[in-house]
């Protein structure tokens, strides 16, 4: 993985944290978000953590370009504040989902490992906040529902359970699915959306009202 940060001690920490945690293995680090497509080609990183406020190239930015790339690494955005929108742009950027920079390290481990296995990390009490606070762009609510009218019912009772923040394993024994089933639905949904990831599926969702 891949840590970004402007505050060295920041980085440190985390490196110093993550590095040889069970299944993870720390690649680089880069200072500022103008200096991450470089190290992303220097370490080809799997996951990378991300600062949101930067001097030069803010997080948002920096995520955008990295999920433009042809094999894009996932994403986590790490931030001190859990009321700032511009977490739900970087979530619309592309990004996996976020942490608090005081979560603990276990959890950022577990973290790491479950958006390298495809699962974003989407806290209930945070994204829903957001979520909420967030008003809706005229036209959003009718455009979202025309986005997923795409979608077979059967995809859309998936995308209607990413939205809740349900796992592969939750979605498959509330749907009565095997897990290569759910796989399946979620992939035919991210290609028909034309979308990068689950977490652009579940802000659909709660732009078109459905959870």
């Amino acid at each position: 993985m891949l840590v970004v940060d402007d505050d060295a001690l920041v980085r440190a920490g985390l490196t110093m944290m993550l590095d040889g945690a069970e299944g993870i293995s720390v690649v680089g680090e880069a200072s500022d978000g103008e200096f991450v497509q470089a190290a992303a080609d220097a370490h080809g990183p799997d996951v990378v953590l991300m600062d949101l406020r930067m001097p030069r190239v803010d997080g948002i930015t920096a995520t955008r370009r990295l999920r433009a790339r042809a094999r894009p690494p996932e994403v986590i955005v790490l931030t001190t504040f859990d009321t700032d929108e511009n977490i739900l742009h970087a979530l619309r950027a592309g990004a996996s989902g976020f942490l608090l920079k005081d979560t603990p390290p276990a959890r950022i481990a577990e973290a790491v490992r479950q958006v390298a296995a495809g699962e974003p990390i989407l806290s209930p009490r945070i994204t829903r906040r957001l979520m909420d606070k967030v008003a809706v762009q005229a036209g959003a609510f009718g455009e979202a529902r025309r986005s997923l009218a795409v979608l077979s019912p059967r995809e859309r009772d998936v995308a209607v359970a990413i939205g809740q923040g349900s796992g592969n394993a939750e979605i498959g024994a509330a749907l009565d699915m095997t897990l290569a089933t759910v796989k399946s639905h979620v992939s035919h949904i991210l290609t028909k959306l034309d979308f990068d990831n689950r977490t652009q599926i579940a802000l659909l969702v709660h732009d078109a009202g459905l959870v």
